[in-house]
């Protein structure tokens, strides 16, 4: 229902652009007077004004409907059942409402339980009406404002440019709103979980085994906590990856750009593009089914133990994954040096080859660089083929033959099913995500540094 209400928007929102746009167009050919706004000014105009505030209205209802049903329907129930109860009991209640309110019935439920679903649904049916009603009234009146306001004084152009102004601004301010919520939730469950295991465990340990005992005489359920072996499998599984993929992404970038004829980078461009749309579960499917297959073959013709799953297999897939992006990020910064260097070093003697060796790639380094930095926040970040091809065991090595795990592999294995966030092994993925977190902001700062260090400006 949300979506088709979107629909009805957007279709009014567009009836109102040609409406106003078609009656100001009409106005300025048949009026004597000047009209201070093109025609189409006049047109976005009544497009913001018929949308913008109908969505905002949508999506500030959205947010508050269910909060609003679910404390009425908790507040109708009968005082005898809810008397002592406590909060997570009050919860499993509530979803079972909600259960019962979808036709997920299962056994006989209690009466009240049945009359509060039924009142559940019949308030959400009351919402959606009144949704749709509230929210049409308020994209007409502002179809009725925009109309009325077709005139040769009217100012469309500047208000125009102020409404998208304070949208670009009010779309910035959320970004950072975000990104802060998202920081300040990592620091906040993190500090929950080094109030249950020393930081000095979590940040020098060097075991990862996040069990918790359901009861006392379990074994091995006391756990522990050091993220080294997690941290140590993520780098392992990135410099595989990198040593793969920057090499052939930048030397790719290289030949295409200045030594390939124009019809074979047509043709090679795309096809090298490609695998930036392939799933990384396809990848996932070939490193375990073909390159793990092939390293464990060699491993045994010349002697080596492999592992079954290996870093070597997930870190040269996903290096094959990360191609595009370095060589798309340096043919890009290759072809924005200006042209003038190409022709002047090219003039005075030197080759093709010294020419990007010496003044094509160190002017293109700031591009290259971020290439190469968002490569390497993938390959921290990648999961599906680690999970595939690396395994799930946090292993204290460097060698890329044997099993190891990442830090987002942690994460999601700690996180899957249904995890209350009481306990340490749900809290620590939490601690993992903010050291990533860190760990990925270092990076950033250390190739701005670079950057800014070794980049050639040119007038």
């Amino acid at each position: 229902m949300i979506g088709y209400l979107f629909l009805v928007l957007l279709l009014a929102a567009a009836v109102g652009y040609v409406m106003n746009r078609a009656t100001a167009r009409a106005a300025i050919a048949g009026g004597s007077a000047r009209f201070h706004s093109l025609a189409g000014f006049h047109g976005a105009y009544a497009l913001l004004l018929t949308g913008l505030p109908a969505v905002l209205f949508v999506l500030l209802w959205l947010l508050l409907q269910g909060s609003v049903i679910d404390s009425i329907v908790i507040g109708s129930l009968p005082e005898t059942e809810m008397a002592g109860l406590d909060a997570g009991r009050l919860s499993l209640i509530e979803a079972e409402i909600k259960s019962i309110a979808r036709g997920n019935i299962f056994g006989t439920p209690e009466p009240w339980k049945l009359e509060a679903a039924e009142r559940y649904n019949s308030l959400r049916s009351i919402a959606s009406v009144a949704l749709w009603v509230a929210t049409l009234a308020i994209a007409a009146v502002g179809l009725y404002v925009a109309r009325s306001r077709i005139s040769p004084e009217f100012r469309a152009r500047h208000r125009v440019e102020a409404i998208t102004t304070w949208l670009m601004i009010a779309c910035s301010v959320l970004a950072i709103f975000v990104t802060f919520g998202i920081v300040a939730s990592l620091i906040y469950e993190s500090i929950r979980f080094f109030d249950k295991v020393p930081i000095t465990e979590f940040l020098f340990g060097l075991n990862w085994e996040p069990q918790i005992a359901l009861r006392e005489d379990q074994v091995a359920g006391a756990g522990a906590f050091g993220w080294v072996p997690v941290f140590l499998g993520t780098i392992v599984i990135t410099t595989v990856a990198l040593v793969v993929a920057v090499p052939i992404g930048l030397l790719s970038a290289i030949y295409l750009n200045e030594f390939a004829s124009s019809r074979i980078r047509s043709i090679s461009k795309p096809i090298l593009e490609v695998l930036a749309g392939v799933p990384t579960v396809v990848y996932g499917f070939f490193a375990i089914l073909v390159v793990a297959p092939a390293i464990r073959s060699a491993g045994a013709a010349l002697g080596i133990d492999v592992a079954p799953n290996t870093a070597l297999a997930a870190g040269g897939v996903m290096g094959i994954m990360l191609i595009p992006f370095i060589s798309s990020f340096t043919d890009d910064a290759l072809s924005a040096v200006p042209r003038a260097l190409r022709d002047g070093s090219l003039a005075l003697g030197a080759t093709r080859g010294e020419t990007v060796r010496k003044i094509l790639f160190p002017a293109a380094i700031p591009g290259i660089v971020g290439g190469v930095l968002l490569a390497v926040s993938r390959a921290i970040g990648e999961t599906m083929i680690v999970v595939m091809a690396a395994g799930l065991i946090a292993t204290l090595t460097v060698n890329p033959l044997d099993s190891v795990t990442t830090v987002t592999v942690q994460i999601v294995t700690l996180l899957i099913g249904d995890s209350e966030f009481d306990n340490p092994k749900t809290l620590a993925a939490f601690a993992l995500g903010l050291m990533l977190f860190i760990v990925t902001l270092a990076l950033n700062l250390i190739a701005l540094r670079f950057v800014r260090k070794y980049r050639e400006l040119y007038d």
